[in-house]
């Protein structure tokens, strides 16, 4: 199990500074990457059929003559899933705090005692918090260390291994359904929830396996020592707060979450909409076709995503486009079979959007600030999976029809992959202009003139550096900014040092040049000496 010390802020600079190579290979690294399909598979392989307790749950709610049933129940599971992306930053933070093995063992708890508790649940106020919130949260700081433990064990093969693991949701998608159907017709809902926390429980034991390489933590540099005195300086030692100054995170972050109002409409309400529509259907087919694309669209665009000339912003815009324009052909359609079709295709471009959200997050933010930058995505990401069932529920129980609802919920991610154009038109890290092989990277000082310019190859801890350019960014220095009164006896200290090298370096060069003048006249003596004998 890894130190706490690992993860947390204030640790060793030197260690911080060398990020080990990722091995893209071996046991430990694969047997990673089954824990985390795992991971993946039984959280939203819950969340993705969830329109299957839909319609158990609402069932019983008309029973009991509860109003605006179809919103109620479809509330449930759109906290769930709201949940999980709402608390991400929370995970995010966490992460670096405790590590990757002990977030995710802490939220595997977390779920599975959420859905042990729905089991006893006797109103549906009582599953907003257990199955909506509970498990929610667990799912959320479960989640997101089972991405972010990916690009600690590969680079090269990053887009794959990721499509692999978030096929893992369409794997779970697909056997689901028909288990759910089964255990709910055999053993009632109760017992279903009991038999999903025990299942859920094995993300426990998968935690053991998310052990950071030496070298790769993901923390930000900051010290404690010298950010404990107001309360802006303590969120910085948590919030990795250079992910924000990134225009391109920012415009993306904004946009992937504004084409999600409509996203988890077509899971939660496939199912009733088919019982409407298409007596003679089984709505689990095209639940089970959302999965089984929607896997292979995460590895065959994960593939694709690590090819080096692909845009992968272009990528998930296709996607977004894609799934608007299925969503709407939804409410057109008059055959089962041209509805299985639709669901085929919005599964695989559903897989192509989720398989890239880990790839372009490393490639934006970098290794360290990829896991805020996940955890920050799908906290946004949360607001309109959480709303956008709901409102689609209420408008069903006015109209009575799901033609609204799908028209509406098609519309947000064409906008989304339009907003994402903004991405292209802007560049990160322009600062680094001043010479072609150094950087003046920021450390504001209360008075900059006040302290000297170091070479980064010193490992000193505080203050100004220069630090090499690579691949055309500047390395930054992430250590905070020192006092006055230490940037004057620093200064102090580095001009008495070069003082005296510089004056050790004179002696060296005076020395050696007597030497150069003796050599010199000995071989003019030698030179005179032979033109003597030639003469002769």
């Amino acid at each position: 199990m890894e130190k706490h010390g690992e993860n947390h802020v204030g640790g060793n600079p030197k260690q911080d500074a060398t990020t080990a190579a990722p091995p893209d290979g071996g046991t430990r690294a694969w047997l990673v990457m089954v824990a985390s399909f795992l991971c993946n598979g039984i959280l939203f392989g819950i969340i993705n059929t969830y329109s299957v307790i839909y319609v158990d749950l609402q069932k019983k709610l008309e029973a009991a003559g509860v109003a605006e049933a179809s919103s109620k129940a479809s509330l449930v599971g759109s906290l769930a899933i709201g949940s999980t992306f709402f608390f991400s930053p929370l995970a995010g933070i966490i992460t670096d705090r405790i590590g990757i093995r002990w977030t995710t063992f802490v939220g595997g708890a977390m779920a599975a005692g959420g859905m042990l508790l729905s089991s006893y649940c006797n109103s549906v106020e009582f599953l907003y918090m257990t199955y909506g919130i509970l498990f929610g949260v667990g799912a959320s700081l479960a989640y997101t260390p089972s991405l972010v433990i990916l690009g600690h064990y590969f680079k090269r093969y990053l887009g794959v291994v990721n499509g692999f693991v978030t096929a893992g949701s369409s794997v779970f998608t697909i056997v689901m359904p028909y288990a759910l159907a089964l255990l709910l017709d055999k053993v009632g809902l109760e017992a279903t929830m009991l038999c999903l926390s025990a299942m859920i429980a094995l993300i426990m034991a998968c935690a053991l396996l998310f052990k950071p390489l030496p070298g790769t933590t993901s923390s930000p540099d900051h010290s404690p020592r010298l950010y404990k005195n107001t309360m802006s300086r303590r969120i910085r030692s948590f919030i990795n707060v250079d992910i924000w100054k990134k225009k391109k995170y920012v415009i993306w972050a904004l946009a992937v979450p504004s084409a999600l109002f409509g996203y988890f409409v077509p899971y939660v309400h496939m199912l009733k909409f088919v019982q409407d529509n298409f007596q003679e259907g089984d709505g689990k087919v095209l639940v089970m076709c959302l999965g089984i694309t929607s896997g292979l669209g995460r590895l065959i665009f994960g593939k694709i995503a690590d090819i080096p000339k692909v845009n992968r912003i272009f990528l998930q815009q296709i996607s977004f486009i894609s799934i608007g324009i299925l969503t709407m052909l939804l409410t057109v359609t008059n055959s089962f079979k041209l509805l299985i079709v639709i669901s085929l295709f919005m599964g695989l471009f559903d897989g192509c959007f989720i398989s890239l959200l880990g790839p372009i997050a490393f490639e934006i933010c970098g290794q360290k600030g990829a896991t805020q930058a996940i955890g920050f995505l799908l906290g946004l990401c949360s607001v309109p999976l959480t709303v956008g069932p709901p409102i689609a529920g209420l408008i069903y129980d006015h109209s009575k029809s799901y033609t609204l609802p799908f028209l509406l919920a098609g519309i947000p991610p064409i906008v989304g992959a339009l907003m994402l154009f903004l991405v292209c038109c802007v560049r990160d890290d322009e600062s680094c202009k001043r010479r072609p092989s150094v950087c003046l990277v920021e450390a504001p000082l209360h008075d900059p003139a006040l302290t000297s310019l170091r070479n980064n190859a010193g490992d000193s801890e505080e203050g100004t550096k220069l630090s090499p350019i690579a691949n055309g960014v500047c390395s930054k220095s992430t250590s905070p900014p020192p006092s006055y009164r230490e940037a004057m006896a620093e200064g102090e200290t580095v001009g008495d040092e070069s003082n005296s090298d510089n004056q050790q370096k004179s002696e060296e060069n005076e020395s050696g040049e007597d030497e150069i003048q003796e050599e010199s006249e000995s071989l003019l003596d030698a030179i005179n000496k032979i033109t003597l004998i030639k003469s002769c």
